[in-house]
């Protein structure tokens, strides 16, 4: 057999695979152990989503005059997919799949780069939409300079 504290020290990658027992329930309401296969990134959502009670999708935005927004992911744990939309001066949306966005397990946070002002709110279960306000001309409230949302989905 082998010694396992003998294997060398390894950096996880989000695809690799960690072995590991997981409880099964058959037909008969005997349980048992099945051996499997869990990657890196599954347990870390899991870890993330018990201990903290929610998922969360964190991004830096960035949208030229008149352009939707291009986001740069920084932690997304949801599981969903986030495209992001201009629909008018300085107001930008991002839609998801499904009904996620439940009025009673929603929280949102946003900044920009100064001289920029932002909110962001839920409008439906499926999207949020995020303000800019510029106090000098309205050309600049077409584009977004280093904003970063985060949203959280509480369980």
């Amino acid at each position: 057999m082998a010694n396992i504290s003998t294997y060398p020290i390894g950096t996880p990658a989000q695809g690799d695979l960690i072995p590991g027992t997981q409880k099964y329930t058959n037909s008969s309401g005997k349980t048992e152990n099945l051996t499997r296969n869990f990657t890196v990134a599954n347990i870390a959502a899991f870890a993330n989503s018990y201990s903290l009670g929610y998922t969360v999708y964190t991004a830096s935005l960035v949208a030229a005059v008149g352009a939707a927004p291009t986001a740069t992911i920084l932690q997304n744990t949801t599981g969903l997919t986030f495209t992001w939309t201009r629909i008018g001066t300085g107001q930008f949306v991002a839609t998801v799949a499904g009904t996620p966005f439940a009025a009673d397990k929603f929280w949102a946070v946003t900044s920009a780069k100064v001289p920029q002002l932002t909110s962001i709110v839920r409008t439906s279960t499926n999207t949020a939409r995020l303000d800019v306000i510029v106090s000098n001309t309205a050309a600049a409230e077409n584009s977004l300079t280093e904003g970063y949302v985060e949203i959280r989905i509480y369980s």
